[in-house]
């Protein structure tokens, strides 16, 4: 498995969603870019994608923290081009790094 981590801001109209929302929205826009997820097994599958902290709703932020895990190493920059592509305005990648822990 490989561990990915990037930042990501949440301003603009974004700011008005909650946290669960914006859990699927990742979800959602992860599983459009065709990249190679790990998928949780069980009833539900669905992408091992974490965010480190919740905001309340109506808080920007500018440095949002999240991970997600891979089957297979990608390349970073098309890592954050296809799944930038995916999000709406309001939600911007700004930084992605691996995770070798």
């Amino acid at each position: 498995m490989h561990k990915i981590n990037f930042v990501f801001t949440k301003k603009g109209l974004m700011r008005h969603i909650s946290h669960l929302d914006l859990m699927r929205l990742f979800t959602r826009a992860l599983r459009r870019t065709d990249l190679p997820l790990k998928i949780t097994e069980g009833f539900n599958p669905h992408p091992k994608i974490s965010l480190k902290r919740a905001l309340k709703l109506g808080i920007e932020s500018e440095n949002e923290e999240a991970s997600v895990l891979l089957k297979e190493p990608v390349n970073l920059d098309e890592f954050k081009k296809k799944l930038q592509e995916q999000l709406p305005k309001g939600i911007e990648i700004k930084d992605v790094e691996r995770n070798f822990n």
